[in-house]
Order: C-alpha cells, then structure tokens, then sequence
C-alpha cells in the first residue's frame, strides 16, 4: 500500500461491493490497483495522464472512474459503509446541512454539449454514434456550462457543493449545483438524497431521528445555516425540522429560533467540507463532466468514512 491507498482492511470492506466482470467485454484490471490510482488522483488533483505507473494505464482508471460516476458505483460504496457505520450505532444522527463554493479551474470547462436532434433541424456534427462510445451510460441532461454544474462569477466558473453531515463530521449526501445557486433551493433535495440502507430486513434510513417537535433536545433534529433560511425549510414535508441554529429573529415564521447548544454545533459541517477540502481534486475542479466531479466527491466522502 502507498500513501493514501486503501489498507487491507479498508479494501475488504468495499470488495464485496465492487462490480463484476461480465466476462463478454475481457477482463477487468485488478479493482484495488485501479481504485488507489483513483483516490490518488482525488487526493492529489494530479491530472489523469500524470498518474504513477504502479497503478497501470492512466486511462483505464479514468475510464473507470467516469464509468462508475455514471452508474451510481461510488454512491452505492458510500452508502454500504454507512449501512456497515449504522449498524453498529456509529452515526450521529444530529445532522446539519450547508454549502461551499468551489473554484473551477479552467480546464474544467469546454465539456462537449449534446448533438442538435434532427428532429429539430438541427445538424450532428463529428461522427455518428460517437458521442455514445464516448460517454458510456451517461445520466441524462447535461451539456453547456449551467448543465455541468458550472456557474458564472467575477473570477471565472464556480460550482456549489451542498451537503449534510452527521454529528462526526462525515457527509450523509451531496448535491452539485452551479455555484450562483440559493442554498435555500437546495435544503430539501440534500435531505431526501439521505439513503444508509439496512444490512438485513428493512427499509434505509432517510432522516433524523423521529423528527421531533422544536424542544431543548440534541438528538434527531436538523441543523441548516442562516444561509438555508427559513424559505427553504418551509417547503419540507417535514414541518417540525425547523432551522434551531439559526439567530435571526424573523427566521422561523418571525419569532427567534436560536438555540445556544445547537449553535454550538453548527461546526459540524463546516469541518466535514474542510475534511473534503483536504481532497485537491475536490477543492479545485478539474471535472469538465458534473456527474464525474460528483463522482469526485463521493470517492472523497468514502475516504473520509473508511478512516472513521
């Protein structure tokens, strides 16, 4: 193991998990290998072509990368090891939510949009069926920079990184978006990507303990900052997860909703993005593609629960 790979132990968690190969496309090179390239180009922001060579080609682990970004490969890993955390009553579940900006490098940015349908008029340009060898299984949408997840501001494209984070500084989920996106937007779809499935019967884990009522108590309640706001949280289904970090007076339908021990831990999440911050690739984009860039930070957040 080099610096920053995964330990025998860590790998024996996330094995089981890894897909397998079909045995009609050849067969895949060594997971682990593949795996420590990844998370050495995460951690380091290293460009791809750079890699070391003790990790094999420095495509095939881009490829890799990109394909399990598209298919949900990352999110499921993340998610077993937070079943693995649950289970074993390690998540505090005290959870808070707030966002980042990060900067976009410029290489971040001139992502190929989607061909111009015939049926519009439009004409395909490049060679028919490229597009699909090119991007294999691609989530729909995207294209132009508001697509990708790239926003404008006076220094160049920002991106926006939204999410929650339990009581132990570790993100629950996150969401991508432009970087002039409202927090407020974004409260509710950051709480319902929540999913730490059950190991055995069950349903996952979509919230906080119980949703209580706004009362003096730490446990099961959600946390968002000022910049969240009350607007945001208004929309919930959920109408007893109230903002109880929060000191404006008008918040909360205008009578004072700050709570001093809850305030204190609004902290929380602030040190779970410095945590993904300490990730190169993740503090600076270099992602031309925002599902790969998600994929970026999902492989980050993994690192993050594997050393937890």
């Amino acid at each position: 193991m080099g610096r920053g790979g995964l330990t025998d132990v860590e790998w024996e968690r996330l094995r089981p998990f890894l897909p397998v190969s079909n045995r009609r496309c050849g067969r895949w090179r060594d997971h682990r290998q593949v795996i420590d390239g990844i998370l050495h180009r995460v951690r380091t922001g290293v460009q791809w072509r750079d890699l070391p060579e003790r990790f094999g080609p420095w495509k095939t682990a881009y490829e890799r990368h990109r394909l399990w970004s598209a298919d949900g490969t990352w999110e499921r890993l993340l998610q077993q090891v937070q079943a693995e955390a649950d289970a074993a009553d390690d998540i505090d579940w005290d959870v808070s939510v707030d966002s980042t900006i990060v900067r976009a490098h410029q290489h971040a940015a001139g992502a190929r949009t989607d061909p111009p349908s015939a049926s519009k008029g439009g004409w395909a340009r490049g060679t028919p069926g490229r597009d699909a060898v090119a991007e294999p299984r691609r989530p729909p949408g995207g294209g132009g920079a508001g697509g990708e997840g790239l926003g404008r501001s006076r220094g160049g494209f920002t991106t926006k990184v939204h999410l929650s984070a339990d009581g132990r500084c570790r993100p629950l989920s996150l969401v991508v978006t432009p970087g002039q996106r409202a927090d407020c937007t974004q409260f509710e779809p950051v709480l319902e990507k929540i999913r730490v499935p059950r190991i055995g019967p069950g349903r996952p884990r979509k919230s906080p303990t119980a949703w209580p009522p706004i009362r003096r108590t730490a446990t099961g309640r959600v946390a968002p900052t000022c910049a969240n706001g009350a607007s945001g949280t208004r929309s919930l289904r959920r109408p007893t997860a109230w903002p109880l970090a929060c000191a404006r007076a008008h918040e909360v339908g205008g009578h004072r909703a700050f709570d001093e021990e809850r305030y204190k831990k609004r902290n929380t999440v602030e040190r779970a993005i410095n945590k993904l911050k300490n990730a190169r690739a993740v503090a600076t984009r270099y992602d031309k593609r925002g599902y790969v860039y998600l994929g970026t930070i999902t492989a980050a957040a993994l690192v993050i629960w594997l050393h937890t």
